[in-house]
């Protein structure tokens, strides 16, 4: 006999400035009124990286995945943008779907790489329509590296006929997602995850021409709400660090035992460590 649903996991579409908002969205079986759980993910990936973190959550609280705009199956900018401009675009998908001030009140938000800065801009502009805040893996750079990280961002190469600049970020992305996966990640489902961050193709660099310019140093001490930090031992493990410091009282929580695939195989700890937090 198969286990009863506890969840019920859906894709659905809301508005924003730039058009059809995509998203995945759980709720538990018996509703409960726990705050409702916005998770943002990394660029250049999609929803679909929380789809297993959703399923999880949504046993006892609304989740929204959202698909940046530009990334998976949200409608794309007409340009580049910054922070913020991504930032007002959750907002408004948020306030269509009835979430906010005006509406049912504010939601916990959490952020992973680049979708820290989302996340964070959105806690740190809109207090009132974000309760809780949690940030797992800050690209925190400052600096001349922040500058090289921006310039490479800004001159990426472009699409061109050959395809062979493009073969070339497609093999160092599949070798970043399939090849270096944990082994229990399936063949199959590391295929997904890696279709779904080529789709932006040249576009891909927009989000990060968002991130190297955004000015974080000034804005993660302007967050006012309770903060969680998650530091897990992949590149950004230092630079996570330094941005908690930077957060007016934020807990941080060093998770050495997730380095990759995270979201693959951490779902247990990061439900935890979420459950503990946002109550």
């Amino acid at each position: 006999m198969s286990e009863t649903p506890t969840a019920i996991v859906e894709r659905k579409y809301t508005k924003c400035r730039f058009g059809q908002l995509h998203y995945i969205h759980g709720e538990p079986v018996v509703p409960t009124d726990k705050t409702p759980l916005v998770l943002l993910h990394q660029n250049p990936s999609s929803s679909l990286e929380y789809s297993n973190l959703v399923a999880e959550m949504a046993r006892d609280r609304v989740v929204i995945a959202f698909d940046t705009p530009g990334n998976g199956m949200s409608d794309r900018p007409p340009e580049p943008q910054s922070i913020d401009g991504y930032a007002q675009a959750f907002a408004e998908g948020l306030a269509s779907l009835g979430h906010g001030p005006d509406g049912d009140g504010p939601v916990d938000v959490f952020g992973f790489h680049s979708g820290t800065y989302y996340a964070a801009e959105l806690a740190a502009s809109r207090p009132d329509l974000v309760r809780r805040l949690v940030l797992c893996g800050v690209p925190f750079r400052t600096g001349e590296e922040r500058t090289s990280r921006l310039h490479d961002a800004i001159n990426a190469p472009p699409l061109d006929e050959d395809g062979e600049s493009t073969f070339a970020q497609l093999r160092g992305l599949w070798r970043m997602v399939v090849t270096g996966r944990d082994p229990s990640v399936p063949l199959d489902r590391a295929g997904a995850v890696f279709a779904e961050m080529v789709k932006p193709m040249q576009r891909a660099t927009w989000p990060y021409i968002a991130v190297w310019g955004y000015p974080a140093a000034e804005r993660l001490p302007a967050i006012a709400v309770p903060t969680l930090v998650i530091a897990v031992k992949d590149t950004t493990y230092p630079y996570t660090i330094s941005a908690a410091k930077l957060i007016p009282n934020a807990k941080l929580v060093l998770a050495d035992d997730l380095t990759y695939s995270v979201f693959e195989v951490g779902v247990d700890r990061f439900a935890t460590e979420l459950r503990d937090f946002l109550g």
